[in-house]
Protein backbone atom coordinates (compact mmCIF):
# COMPACT_ATOMS: atom_id res chain seq x y z
CA UNK A 1 0.00 0.00 0.00
CA UNK A 2 1.32 3.53 -1.21
CA UNK A 3 -0.35 7.00 -0.46
CA UNK A 4 -0.26 9.60 -2.78
CA UNK A 5 -0.48 13.21 -1.88
CA UNK A 6 -0.67 15.96 -3.86
CA UNK A 7 -0.98 19.90 -3.64
CA UNK A 8 -2.96 21.20 -6.13
CA UNK A 9 -5.08 23.80 -4.88
CA UNK A 10 -6.94 25.20 -8.17
CA UNK A 11 -7.73 21.48 -9.24
CA UNK A 12 -11.12 20.26 -9.62
CA UNK A 13 -10.34 16.31 -9.65
CA UNK A 14 -7.34 14.77 -9.09
CA UNK A 15 -6.33 10.92 -9.87
CA UNK A 16 -3.14 8.97 -9.90
CA UNK A 17 -3.20 6.31 -13.46
CA UNK A 18 -1.30 2.96 -12.37
CA UNK A 19 -1.31 0.59 -15.43
CA UNK A 20 -4.50 1.42 -17.64
CA UNK A 21 -6.55 2.15 -14.40
CA UNK A 22 -7.04 5.79 -12.38
CA UNK A 23 -7.56 6.04 -8.66
CA UNK A 24 -9.54 8.89 -7.82
CA UNK A 25 -7.75 11.19 -4.70
CA UNK A 26 -9.62 12.99 -2.28
CA UNK A 27 -9.81 16.35 -1.19
CA UNK A 28 -8.01 17.71 1.95
CA UNK A 29 -6.98 21.10 3.50
CA UNK A 30 -4.79 23.50 2.48
CA UNK A 31 -5.64 22.29 -1.50
CA UNK A 32 -3.90 18.83 -0.57
CA UNK A 33 -5.19 15.57 -2.23
CA UNK A 34 -4.52 11.96 -1.36
CA UNK A 35 -5.63 8.48 -1.76
CA UNK A 36 -4.14 5.57 -0.04
CA UNK A 37 -3.43 2.38 -3.36
CA UNK A 38 -3.39 -0.98 -1.93
CA UNK A 39 -1.67 -2.30 -5.48
CA UNK A 40 1.01 0.73 -4.90
CA UNK A 41 4.66 0.18 -3.56
CA UNK A 42 8.23 0.67 -4.61
CA UNK A 43 8.70 0.23 -7.97
CA UNK A 44 5.23 0.94 -8.88
CA UNK A 45 5.24 3.09 -12.16
CA UNK A 46 2.35 6.06 -12.11
CA UNK A 47 0.80 9.51 -13.21
CA UNK A 48 -1.39 12.33 -11.98
CA UNK A 49 -4.14 12.83 -13.91
CA UNK A 50 -5.03 16.61 -13.19
CA UNK A 51 -8.46 17.69 -14.25
CA UNK A 52 -8.61 15.13 -16.73
CA UNK A 53 -6.28 15.83 -18.67
CA UNK A 54 -3.45 13.67 -20.15
CA UNK A 55 -0.82 12.03 -17.63
CA UNK A 56 1.22 14.01 -15.90
CA UNK A 57 4.74 13.34 -13.36
CA UNK A 58 4.39 14.05 -9.70
CA UNK A 59 6.39 17.38 -8.74
CA UNK A 60 7.81 15.00 -6.20
CA UNK A 61 8.60 12.33 -8.41
CA UNK A 62 11.72 10.45 -6.57
CA UNK A 63 12.57 8.43 -9.50
CA UNK A 64 12.09 9.38 -13.57
CA UNK A 65 13.62 6.17 -14.85
CA UNK A 66 12.09 7.34 -18.38
CA UNK A 67 12.90 10.93 -18.14
CA UNK A 68 11.20 14.01 -17.44
CA UNK A 69 7.71 12.90 -20.02
CA UNK A 70 7.92 9.39 -18.57
CA UNK A 71 5.78 8.04 -15.70
CA UNK A 72 6.96 8.65 -12.03
CA UNK A 73 8.07 5.68 -9.98
CA UNK A 74 7.70 4.86 -6.19
CA UNK A 75 11.06 3.99 -4.27
CA UNK A 76 11.96 3.47 -0.86
CA UNK A 77 14.49 5.71 0.58
CA UNK A 78 16.02 3.09 3.19
CA UNK A 79 19.34 1.99 2.08
CA UNK A 80 22.20 -0.01 4.33
CA UNK A 81 24.32 2.94 5.15
CA UNK A 82 27.89 2.70 6.62
CA UNK A 83 28.05 6.15 7.35
CA UNK A 84 26.48 5.99 11.34
CA UNK A 85 29.87 7.83 12.76
CA UNK A 86 30.53 10.30 9.44
CA UNK A 87 31.24 14.07 10.49
CA UNK A 88 32.00 16.17 7.78
CA UNK A 89 35.56 18.35 7.94
CA UNK A 90 34.76 21.98 8.63
CA UNK A 91 33.72 23.86 5.61
CA UNK A 92 37.06 26.65 7.26
CA UNK A 93 38.97 23.45 6.70
CA UNK A 94 37.52 21.96 3.26
CA UNK A 95 39.13 22.01 -0.14
CA UNK A 96 36.61 21.73 -2.24
CA UNK A 97 36.54 19.74 -6.24
CA UNK A 98 33.45 20.62 -8.14
CA UNK A 99 32.39 18.15 -10.58
CA UNK A 100 30.15 17.38 -13.67
CA UNK A 101 28.99 13.49 -12.78
CA UNK A 102 28.46 13.37 -16.61
CA UNK A 103 31.81 14.14 -17.99
CA UNK A 104 33.99 13.53 -14.54
CA UNK A 105 34.49 10.34 -16.42
CA UNK A 106 34.22 8.69 -19.44
CA UNK A 107 30.99 6.57 -18.57
CA UNK A 108 29.68 9.64 -16.96
CA UNK A 109 27.69 7.87 -14.08
CA UNK A 110 27.28 7.66 -10.21
CA UNK A 111 29.24 4.99 -10.34
CA UNK A 112 32.00 5.50 -12.55
CA UNK A 113 32.54 8.37 -10.47
CA UNK A 114 33.53 6.12 -6.94
CA UNK A 115 36.55 4.49 -8.95
CA UNK A 116 37.89 8.12 -8.89
CA UNK A 117 37.35 8.74 -5.43
CA UNK A 118 40.97 7.50 -4.09
CA UNK A 119 42.51 9.61 -6.84
CA UNK A 120 40.77 12.68 -4.76
CA UNK A 121 41.71 11.18 -1.00
CA UNK A 122 45.35 11.83 -2.72
CA UNK A 123 45.20 14.67 -3.77
CA UNK A 124 44.23 16.35 -0.66
CA UNK A 125 40.31 17.23 -1.36
CA UNK A 126 38.24 17.17 1.21
CA UNK A 127 34.91 17.95 -0.40
CA UNK A 128 33.10 16.93 -3.77
CA UNK A 129 30.31 19.17 -5.17
CA UNK A 130 28.49 17.75 -7.60
CA UNK A 131 26.99 19.78 -10.16
CA UNK A 132 23.28 19.64 -10.15
CA UNK A 133 22.14 15.52 -10.79
CA UNK A 134 18.20 15.99 -10.51
CA UNK A 135 16.53 14.86 -13.91
CA UNK A 136 16.56 17.20 -16.43
CA UNK A 137 15.73 17.35 -20.38
CA UNK A 138 17.38 14.59 -22.30
CA UNK A 139 20.36 12.29 -21.43
CA UNK A 140 22.97 14.43 -21.25
CA UNK A 141 23.78 18.25 -20.06
CA UNK A 142 24.61 20.73 -16.61
CA UNK A 143 21.40 20.27 -15.08
CA UNK A 144 20.80 23.69 -14.48
CA UNK A 145 17.77 23.20 -16.44
CA UNK A 146 15.80 20.80 -14.39
CA UNK A 147 12.35 19.75 -13.78
CA UNK A 148 12.13 17.05 -11.25
CA UNK A 149 13.80 18.74 -8.16
CA UNK A 150 13.15 15.12 -6.29
CA UNK A 151 14.57 12.38 -8.95
CA UNK A 152 18.38 11.65 -9.46
CA UNK A 153 19.10 12.07 -13.37
CA UNK A 154 18.72 8.81 -15.16
CA UNK A 155 21.09 8.61 -17.11
CA UNK A 156 23.27 9.00 -14.04
CA UNK A 157 22.27 5.76 -12.51
CA UNK A 158 19.39 4.90 -9.96
CA UNK A 159 18.80 6.67 -6.39
CA UNK A 160 20.53 3.65 -5.18
CA UNK A 161 23.48 4.12 -7.12
CA UNK A 162 23.65 8.18 -5.62
CA UNK A 163 23.68 6.70 -2.30
CA UNK A 164 26.67 4.37 -2.63
CA UNK A 165 28.30 7.47 -4.11
CA UNK A 166 27.83 9.17 -1.33
CA UNK A 167 28.39 6.31 1.29
CA UNK A 168 31.46 5.62 -0.95
CA UNK A 169 32.95 9.32 -0.16
CA UNK A 170 31.86 9.11 3.39
CA UNK A 171 33.58 6.37 4.16
CA UNK A 172 37.04 7.55 2.26
CA UNK A 173 36.35 10.97 4.53
CA UNK A 174 35.28 13.00 1.81
CA UNK A 175 32.30 15.11 1.84
CA UNK A 176 29.81 15.59 -0.36
CA UNK A 177 27.68 19.13 -1.45
CA UNK A 178 25.09 19.18 -3.83
CA UNK A 179 24.62 21.99 -6.60
CA UNK A 180 20.67 22.96 -6.40
CA UNK A 181 18.52 24.92 -8.73
CA UNK A 182 15.84 26.83 -7.03
CA UNK A 183 15.87 30.07 -9.03
CA UNK A 184 14.25 28.60 -12.73
CA UNK A 185 13.38 25.94 -14.04
CA UNK A 186 14.06 24.02 -17.67
CA UNK A 187 12.17 24.74 -20.92
CA UNK A 188 11.02 21.06 -21.51
CA UNK A 189 8.77 18.66 -18.98
CA UNK A 190 8.33 21.60 -16.35
CA UNK A 191 3.99 20.98 -15.61
CA UNK A 192 4.50 22.99 -12.47
CA UNK A 193 1.43 25.47 -13.09
CA UNK A 194 -0.62 22.43 -14.06
CA UNK A 195 -0.79 21.49 -10.22
CA UNK A 196 -0.20 25.32 -8.29
CA UNK A 197 0.27 28.41 -8.06
CA UNK A 198 4.37 27.98 -8.51
CA UNK A 199 5.44 31.17 -10.49
CA UNK A 200 4.26 34.71 -10.29
CA UNK A 201 4.41 37.38 -12.95
CA UNK A 202 4.95 40.12 -10.85
CA UNK A 203 8.51 39.69 -11.39
CA UNK A 204 10.96 39.42 -14.34
CA UNK A 205 13.87 36.68 -14.69
CA UNK A 206 15.79 35.86 -17.93
CA UNK A 207 13.66 32.23 -17.77
CA UNK A 208 10.15 33.89 -17.69
CA UNK A 209 7.69 34.01 -14.19
CA UNK A 210 9.62 34.14 -10.98
CA UNK A 211 9.34 31.38 -8.45
CA UNK A 212 6.46 32.51 -6.20
CA UNK A 213 8.74 33.24 -2.88
CA UNK A 214 6.44 35.63 -1.75
CA UNK A 215 2.97 36.07 -3.40
CA UNK A 216 -0.36 33.85 -2.93
CA UNK A 217 0.02 30.47 -2.82
CA UNK A 218 3.38 30.85 -1.86
CA UNK A 219 3.67 29.00 1.52
CA UNK A 220 3.53 26.20 -0.01
CA UNK A 221 6.03 26.94 -2.83
CA UNK A 222 8.06 27.76 -0.18
CA UNK A 223 7.97 24.37 1.27
CA UNK A 224 8.33 22.60 -1.96
CA UNK A 225 11.92 23.65 -2.07
CA UNK A 226 12.37 23.43 1.73
CA UNK A 227 11.44 20.39 1.77
CA UNK A 228 13.55 18.96 -1.80
CA UNK A 229 16.74 20.61 0.13
CA UNK A 230 16.10 18.20 3.61
CA UNK A 231 15.91 15.76 1.26
CA UNK A 232 19.16 15.74 -0.28
CA UNK A 233 20.55 16.45 3.11
CA UNK A 234 18.39 13.44 5.26
CA UNK A 235 18.01 10.80 2.81
CA UNK A 236 20.91 10.84 0.61
CA UNK A 237 22.99 12.02 3.53
CA UNK A 238 24.78 15.29 1.61
CA UNK A 239 26.57 17.26 3.84
CA UNK A 240 25.67 20.61 2.04
CA UNK A 241 23.95 22.09 -0.81
CA UNK A 242 25.14 24.57 -3.37
CA UNK A 243 22.64 27.24 -4.35
CA UNK A 244 22.50 28.68 -7.47
CA UNK A 245 21.92 32.19 -8.63
CA UNK A 246 20.03 33.37 -5.39
CA UNK A 247 20.05 37.24 -6.50
CA UNK A 248 17.64 35.29 -8.47
CA UNK A 249 15.35 34.47 -5.98
CA UNK A 250 12.92 37.02 -5.91
CA UNK A 251 11.49 37.57 -2.14
CA UNK A 252 10.04 40.46 -0.39
CA UNK A 253 8.88 38.88 2.39
CA UNK A 254 10.09 39.74 5.89
CA UNK A 255 11.87 36.28 5.87
CA UNK A 256 13.40 35.63 3.15
CA UNK A 257 13.65 32.42 1.19
CA UNK A 258 17.35 32.15 2.24
CA UNK A 259 16.89 33.11 6.11
CA UNK A 260 14.08 30.62 5.64
CA UNK A 261 15.79 27.96 4.39
CA UNK A 262 18.95 27.95 6.49
CA UNK A 263 16.81 27.68 9.76
CA UNK A 264 14.94 24.46 8.33
CA UNK A 265 18.76 23.16 7.46
CA UNK A 266 20.06 24.06 10.92
CA UNK A 267 16.67 22.65 12.32
CA UNK A 268 17.84 19.17 10.29
CA UNK A 269 21.56 19.28 11.32
CA UNK A 270 20.39 19.66 15.51
CA UNK A 271 18.13 16.93 14.68
CA UNK A 272 20.94 14.62 12.87
CA UNK A 273 23.57 15.78 15.07
CA UNK A 274 25.84 16.19 11.73
CA UNK A 275 27.10 19.37 10.37
CA UNK A 276 24.84 21.04 7.50
CA UNK A 277 26.28 23.63 4.75
CA UNK A 278 24.81 25.98 3.12
CA UNK A 279 26.73 27.61 0.08
CA UNK A 280 25.27 30.51 -1.96
CA UNK A 281 26.46 31.95 -5.49
CA UNK A 282 25.49 35.23 -5.46
CA UNK A 283 26.68 38.66 -7.66
CA UNK A 284 25.18 40.97 -5.08
CA UNK A 285 28.06 41.96 -2.53
CA UNK A 286 25.50 41.70 0.04
CA UNK A 287 27.39 39.87 3.04
CA UNK A 288 23.78 39.85 4.73
CA UNK A 289 23.86 36.71 2.48
CA UNK A 290 26.52 35.23 4.69
CA UNK A 291 26.01 36.63 8.01
CA UNK A 292 24.08 35.18 11.13
CA UNK A 293 20.44 35.50 11.31
CA UNK A 294 21.26 36.47 14.86
CA UNK A 295 22.85 39.59 12.87
CA UNK A 296 19.99 39.89 10.77
CA UNK A 297 21.70 37.98 7.97
CA UNK A 298 20.18 35.36 5.84
CA UNK A 299 22.32 32.75 7.87
CA UNK A 300 24.08 30.89 4.50
CA UNK A 301 27.53 29.21 5.29
CA UNK A 302 29.23 30.71 2.63
CA UNK A 303 29.51 32.08 -0.86
CA UNK A 304 31.57 31.81 -4.11
CA UNK A 305 33.60 34.67 -4.33
CA UNK A 306 33.10 35.94 -8.22
CA UNK A 307 34.96 39.42 -7.78
CA UNK A 308 38.04 37.06 -6.36
CA UNK A 309 37.78 35.01 -9.72
CA UNK A 310 37.08 38.21 -12.35
CA UNK A 311 40.22 39.87 -11.10
CA UNK A 312 42.71 37.03 -10.29
CA UNK A 313 41.55 36.06 -14.43
CA UNK A 314 42.06 39.34 -15.60
CA UNK A 315 45.14 40.01 -14.60
CA UNK A 316 46.39 36.95 -15.72
CA UNK A 317 44.89 37.06 -19.30
CA UNK A 318 44.49 40.86 -19.55
CA UNK A 319 40.97 39.98 -20.58
CA UNK A 320 38.39 43.42 -20.26
CA UNK A 321 35.68 42.17 -22.50
CA UNK A 322 31.79 41.74 -20.84
CA UNK A 323 31.97 41.54 -16.41
CA UNK A 324 35.60 41.48 -16.64
CA UNK A 325 35.74 45.49 -17.89
CA UNK A 326 35.67 46.18 -14.11
CA UNK A 327 38.68 44.28 -12.96
CA UNK A 328 42.42 44.01 -14.20
CA UNK A 329 44.62 45.61 -11.75
CA UNK A 330 46.38 44.31 -9.01
CA UNK A 331 45.07 46.86 -6.41
CA UNK A 332 41.55 45.15 -7.32
CA UNK A 333 43.60 41.27 -6.38
CA UNK A 334 44.99 43.24 -3.21
CA UNK A 335 41.78 44.25 -2.67
CA UNK A 336 39.96 41.28 -3.02
CA UNK A 337 42.16 39.40 -0.75
CA UNK A 338 41.96 41.36 2.25
CA UNK A 339 38.47 42.49 1.93
CA UNK A 340 36.52 39.88 0.13
CA UNK A 341 34.47 42.25 -2.49
CA UNK A 342 36.29 44.04 -4.76
CA UNK A 343 32.69 46.33 -5.16
CA UNK A 344 31.30 46.88 -1.47
CA UNK A 345 29.51 50.29 -2.43
CA UNK A 346 31.60 51.90 -5.38
CA UNK A 347 30.98 52.50 -8.89
CA UNK A 348 30.74 49.24 -11.27
CA UNK A 349 31.23 50.63 -15.00
CA UNK A 350 29.82 47.53 -16.11
CA UNK A 351 26.62 48.23 -14.29
CA UNK A 352 26.47 51.71 -14.35
CA UNK A 353 25.76 51.78 -10.76
CA UNK A 354 27.08 51.46 -7.54
CA UNK A 355 27.39 47.85 -6.50
CA UNK A 356 28.06 46.21 -3.63
CA UNK A 357 28.48 46.41 0.26
CA UNK A 358 31.67 46.43 2.77
CA UNK A 359 32.09 42.80 4.35
CA UNK A 360 32.53 43.96 7.85
CA UNK A 361 33.13 41.56 10.49
CA UNK A 362 33.02 38.22 8.63
CA UNK A 363 35.83 35.69 8.17
CA UNK A 364 37.03 34.72 4.70
CA UNK A 365 36.01 31.36 5.49
CA UNK A 366 32.70 32.39 4.35
CA UNK A 367 34.03 32.87 0.77
CA UNK A 368 34.95 30.49 -1.79
CA UNK A 369 38.23 31.09 -3.62
CA UNK A 370 38.73 29.61 -7.49
CA UNK A 371 40.55 30.25 -10.28
CA UNK A 372 38.07 28.26 -12.16
CA UNK A 373 34.54 26.57 -12.20
CA UNK A 374 31.77 25.65 -14.62
CA UNK A 375 30.32 28.76 -15.17
CA UNK A 376 33.83 30.53 -16.03
CA UNK A 377 34.92 28.30 -18.25
CA UNK A 378 31.85 26.57 -19.54
CA UNK A 379 30.05 29.92 -20.42
CA UNK A 380 32.81 31.34 -22.91
CA UNK A 381 32.01 30.29 -26.35
CA UNK A 382 34.11 27.24 -26.68
CA UNK A 383 35.10 26.13 -23.15
CA UNK A 384 38.75 27.04 -22.88
CA UNK A 385 40.05 26.17 -19.30
CA UNK A 386 42.51 28.94 -17.73
CA UNK A 387 45.68 26.34 -18.81
CA UNK A 388 44.17 27.25 -22.45
CA UNK A 389 44.52 31.13 -22.09
CA UNK A 390 47.53 31.51 -20.02
CA UNK A 391 50.45 29.70 -19.75
CA UNK A 392 51.79 26.93 -17.48
CA UNK A 393 53.65 29.55 -15.33
CA UNK A 394 50.85 31.70 -14.77
CA UNK A 395 48.41 29.14 -14.00
CA UNK A 396 50.93 28.25 -11.17
CA UNK A 397 50.72 31.45 -9.96
CA UNK A 398 46.47 31.50 -10.05
CA UNK A 399 46.63 28.08 -7.95
CA UNK A 400 49.02 29.47 -5.37
CA UNK A 401 47.19 32.31 -4.48
CA UNK A 402 43.77 30.36 -4.47
CA UNK A 403 45.77 27.89 -1.75
CA UNK A 404 47.01 30.59 -0.05
CA UNK A 405 44.27 33.33 0.03
CA UNK A 406 41.97 33.45 3.09
CA UNK A 407 38.92 32.05 1.29
CA UNK A 408 38.39 28.47 1.05
CA UNK A 409 39.43 26.93 -2.12
CA UNK A 410 37.88 25.22 -4.93
CA UNK A 411 39.12 23.40 -7.67
CA UNK A 412 37.27 22.61 -11.25
CA UNK A 413 37.73 19.02 -11.85
CA UNK A 414 40.50 18.46 -14.11
CA UNK A 415 42.09 21.51 -13.14
CA UNK A 416 44.51 20.05 -11.28
CA UNK A 417 46.43 18.64 -14.22
CA UNK A 418 45.78 21.08 -16.43
CA UNK A 419 43.23 19.16 -18.68
CA UNK A 420 43.14 19.64 -22.09
CA UNK A 421 39.48 18.80 -22.81
CA UNK A 422 37.56 22.53 -22.61
CA UNK A 423 34.23 22.29 -20.92
CA UNK A 424 31.64 23.17 -23.35
CA UNK A 425 27.90 24.35 -22.83
CA UNK A 426 26.12 20.73 -24.35
CA UNK A 427 22.60 19.83 -24.21
CA UNK A 428 20.38 17.11 -25.23
CA UNK A 429 16.60 18.27 -25.56
CA UNK A 430 14.56 15.40 -27.75
CA UNK A 431 11.94 18.26 -28.97
CA UNK A 432 13.30 19.72 -32.32
CA UNK A 433 11.99 23.21 -31.78
CA UNK A 434 13.52 23.50 -28.70
CA UNK A 435 16.81 22.04 -30.01
CA UNK A 436 17.07 24.05 -32.65
CA UNK A 437 16.18 27.05 -30.78
CA UNK A 438 18.94 26.24 -27.91
CA UNK A 439 21.26 25.81 -30.96
CA UNK A 440 20.18 29.18 -32.78
CA UNK A 441 20.40 31.26 -29.35
CA UNK A 442 23.98 29.83 -28.39
CA UNK A 443 25.53 31.40 -31.44
CA UNK A 444 23.48 34.01 -31.61
CA UNK A 445 24.80 34.96 -27.79
CA UNK A 446 28.55 35.14 -29.04
CA UNK A 447 27.91 37.08 -32.59
CA UNK A 448 28.48 40.37 -30.71
CA UNK A 449 31.94 39.18 -29.57
CA UNK A 450 32.83 38.80 -32.97
CA UNK A 451 32.69 34.47 -32.98
CA UNK A 452 31.72 33.36 -36.04
CA UNK A 453 28.33 31.28 -35.53
CA UNK A 454 29.95 28.12 -37.32
CA UNK A 455 33.11 28.32 -34.78
CA UNK A 456 30.91 28.01 -31.65
CA UNK A 457 30.14 24.48 -30.98
CA UNK A 458 26.67 23.14 -31.05
CA UNK A 459 25.07 22.71 -27.76
CA UNK A 460 23.11 19.79 -29.22
CA UNK A 461 25.67 18.03 -30.78
CA UNK A 462 27.01 15.11 -29.37
CA UNK A 463 30.55 15.36 -29.61
CA UNK A 464 30.40 18.73 -27.69
CA UNK A 465 29.44 16.42 -25.06
CA UNK A 466 32.15 13.99 -25.64
CA UNK A 467 34.93 16.81 -26.11
CA UNK A 468 34.14 18.00 -22.58
CA UNK A 469 34.82 14.71 -20.83
CA UNK A 470 38.06 14.39 -18.52
CA UNK A 471 40.75 11.71 -20.89
CA UNK A 472 42.63 10.71 -17.00
CA UNK A 473 45.62 9.12 -19.21
CA UNK A 474 47.01 12.45 -19.35
CA UNK A 475 47.96 12.62 -16.03
CA UNK A 476 50.72 10.30 -16.94
CA UNK A 477 52.13 12.72 -19.36
CA UNK A 478 55.02 15.35 -18.74
CA UNK A 479 53.23 18.44 -18.73
CA UNK A 480 50.10 17.64 -16.95
CA UNK A 481 52.06 15.81 -14.02
CA UNK A 482 53.97 19.04 -13.55
CA UNK A 483 50.71 20.75 -13.06
CA UNK A 484 49.55 18.27 -10.81
CA UNK A 485 52.76 17.93 -8.63
CA UNK A 486 52.06 21.99 -7.87
CA UNK A 487 48.68 21.01 -6.75
CA UNK A 488 49.17 18.26 -4.95
CA UNK A 489 52.10 20.45 -3.03
CA UNK A 490 49.67 23.24 -2.86
CA UNK A 491 47.19 21.81 -1.19
CA UNK A 492 49.50 20.00 1.25
CA UNK A 493 51.10 23.43 2.15
CA UNK A 494 47.71 24.26 3.15
CA UNK A 495 46.58 21.73 5.22
CA UNK A 496 49.77 22.06 7.39
CA UNK A 497 50.26 25.50 8.06
CA UNK A 498 47.37 27.44 10.24
CA UNK A 499 48.24 30.84 8.83
CA UNK A 500 46.58 29.51 5.67
CA UNK A 501 43.39 28.39 7.09
CA UNK A 502 42.98 31.24 9.40
CA UNK A 503 40.28 33.14 7.66
CA UNK A 504 40.62 36.48 9.33
CA UNK A 505 40.73 39.08 6.60
CA UNK A 506 42.11 41.85 8.92
CA UNK A 507 45.17 39.36 9.45
CA UNK A 508 45.78 39.56 5.45
CA UNK A 509 48.74 42.37 4.53
CA UNK A 510 49.38 42.40 0.83
CA UNK A 511 52.25 45.20 -1.13
CA UNK A 512 51.85 45.45 -4.88
CA UNK A 513 53.51 47.51 -7.43
CA UNK A 514 50.88 48.33 -10.61
CA UNK A 515 53.81 49.30 -12.83
CA UNK A 516 56.23 46.50 -11.97
CA UNK A 517 53.69 43.89 -12.06
CA UNK A 518 54.83 41.76 -8.56
CA UNK A 519 52.09 41.81 -5.33
CA UNK A 520 53.10 40.23 -2.21
CA UNK A 521 50.73 39.17 0.44
CA UNK A 522 51.83 37.99 3.98
CA UNK A 523 49.23 35.28 5.80
CA UNK A 524 50.93 35.53 9.23
CA UNK A 525 54.74 34.31 9.23
CA UNK A 526 53.91 33.15 5.23
CA UNK A 527 54.90 35.51 2.43
CA UNK A 528 53.58 34.59 -0.97
CA UNK A 529 55.68 36.59 -3.16
CA UNK A 530 54.13 36.79 -7.29
CA UNK A 531 55.77 38.26 -10.26
CA UNK A 532 53.05 39.08 -12.61
CA UNK A 533 55.75 41.16 -15.06
CA UNK A 534 57.58 40.14 -18.11
CA UNK A 535 61.05 40.28 -17.09
CA UNK A 536 63.56 38.52 -13.73
CA UNK A 537 63.04 40.84 -10.86
CA UNK A 538 63.71 41.62 -7.14
CA UNK A 539 61.46 42.30 -4.97
CA UNK A 540 61.77 42.59 -1.23
CA UNK A 541 60.50 40.37 1.35
CA UNK A 542 60.14 41.06 5.22
CA UNK A 543 61.88 38.36 6.54
CA UNK A 544 64.17 34.79 6.18
CA UNK A 545 62.17 31.79 5.20
CA UNK A 546 63.04 28.28 6.50
CA UNK A 547 61.31 26.56 3.02
CA UNK A 548 60.87 28.32 0.17
CA UNK A 549 58.40 26.51 -2.41
CA UNK A 550 58.23 28.33 -5.83
CA UNK A 551 56.81 27.54 -9.09
CA UNK A 552 60.16 28.19 -10.87
CA UNK A 553 63.59 26.35 -9.69
CA UNK A 554 65.77 29.60 -10.56
CA UNK A 555 64.53 32.02 -7.83
CA UNK A 556 67.51 33.70 -5.41
CA UNK A 557 67.17 34.95 -2.24
CA UNK A 558 69.79 37.42 -1.01
CA UNK A 559 69.87 40.46 1.99
CA UNK A 560 66.20 40.93 2.09
CA UNK A 561 65.21 40.06 -1.49
CA UNK A 562 63.88 37.62 -3.41
CA UNK A 563 64.76 37.25 -7.16
CA UNK A 564 61.83 35.38 -9.43
CA UNK A 565 62.02 35.13 -13.16
CA UNK A 566 59.38 36.54 -15.07
CA UNK A 567 55.61 35.25 -14.58
CA UNK A 568 57.09 33.01 -11.45
CA UNK A 569 55.30 32.79 -7.65
CA UNK A 570 57.30 31.78 -4.68
CA UNK A 571 56.02 30.89 -1.17
CA UNK A 572 58.44 32.13 2.19
CA UNK A 573 57.74 29.57 4.70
Amino acid sequence: MHQFKIWAPSARTIGVKIDSRIYPLETQSGGWWSAEVEEAGPGTDYWFVVDGSDPIPDPRSFFQPLGIHGPSRIIDHSFPWTDDQWQPKPLSSAIIYEMHVGTFTMTGTFASAMERLDYLVDLGITHVELMPVNEFSGDWGWGYDGVDLYAPHHAYGSPEDLKRLIDACHSKGLGAILDVVYNHFGPAGNYLNRFGPYFTDAYKTPWGPAINFDHKGSLQVRRFFAENALMWLRDYHFDGLRLDAVHAYYDRSAIHFLEYLSSEVDALASQLGRHLTLIAESDLNDPRVIQPREASGYGIDAQWNDDFHHTLHSVLTGETNGYYEDFGSLAQLAKALRCGYVYDGIYSVHRDRLHGRPVIGLSGRHFLGYSQNHDQIGNRPRGERLNQLVTPRRQKIAAALVFTSPFVPMLFQGEEFAASTPFQYFTHHRDPDLARQVSEGRRNEFSSFGWKPEDVPDPQDVATLERSKLNWEEISEACHREILDWYERLIALRRSKSQLTDGRLDAVEVRFDEDARWLAMERGDIEVICNFGAERQRIGIRRNPEEVICSECDYALDAGMIELPADSVAILA
